[in-house]
């Protein structure tokens, strides 16, 4: 049996990935949903909506043309 060795993005770790995991389950929903209701009133990013079927091929063209 082979194992994968987990790929991190540029600048992450396992100890960065782990504290925003705990950050996310340790929120209280009320937290949870004034955090994302600030997101929204951002003015520096934007949001939008594509078909699910679709997020993989975007994730990849992100990627190529990450910052």
């Amino acid at each position: 049996m082979t194992t994968k060795k987990n790929q991190f993005p540029k600048g992450w770790d396992e100890h960065r990935v782990r504290k925003v995991i705990d950050h996310y389950e340790s929120q209280t929903e009320a937290e949870a949903l004034s955090e994302d209701e600030a997101a929204w009133k951002k003015r520096t990013k934007t949001f939008i909506e594509v078909p699910v079927k679709l997020l993989p091929q975007i994730r990849k063209l992100l990627a190529r043309t990450a910052l």
